[in-house]
């Protein structure tokens, strides 16, 4: 699937005392998702139909939850609108991204402020956002308020 650029293992961690460390991350993952492959801040994981990826990066005290969506040149300008549009109201922490030519859901944070129950959130908004495109767009977590469609938003 997909590699982190620097490996996490060989890199010297920055802050000394995350809250979710590797261990506590892998013990997570290991609770939440239905199939887990990995070691040393990289896995492979499934949640239910959907597959993703957990990348960390401790030099830079980074992590990343991915999920492909679909090929990128299969996505209309109407729905990359609305992706956009969704990132705003309704993905609360997860976003959709695009690289390489794929549409992802996506969550990216620091690693040593999150606990355990933000990573299992953080993994079921990704997960939901891949089941909802197309749909409600939606993490599932919480819609912020969109407003009503036509009136613009802030900028009129």
């Amino acid at each position: 699937m997909l590699a982190p650029t620097a490996s996490p293992a060989s890199a010297s961690p920055r802050y000394a005392d995350p809250r979710v460390d590797l261990e506590e991350l892998e013990r997570v993952l290991q609770g939440v998702a239905d199939e887990v492959e990995g070691e040393d801040g990289r896995w492979q994981l499934r949640l239910g139909e959907v597959p993703l990826a957990c990348m960390t990066d401790l030099h830079f005290d980074r992590m990343r939850i991915i999920a492909p969506i679909v090929e990128l040149d299969e996505v209309s300008d109407e729905l990359r609108d609305q992706c956009l549009e969704a990132n705003f109201h309704t993905t609360l922490d997860a976003r959709y991204a695009t690289s390489d030519g794929v549409l992802y859901a996506a969550f990216i944070h620091p690693l040593s402020p999150l606990d355990a129950e933000q990573v299992e959130s953080a993994l079921r908004q990704v997960a939901n956002l891949v089941e909802t495109f197309g749909t409600t767009f939606s993490s599932g977590e919480l819609v912020f308020g969109a407003p009503p469609r036509g009136r613009g938003g802030l900028m009129n």
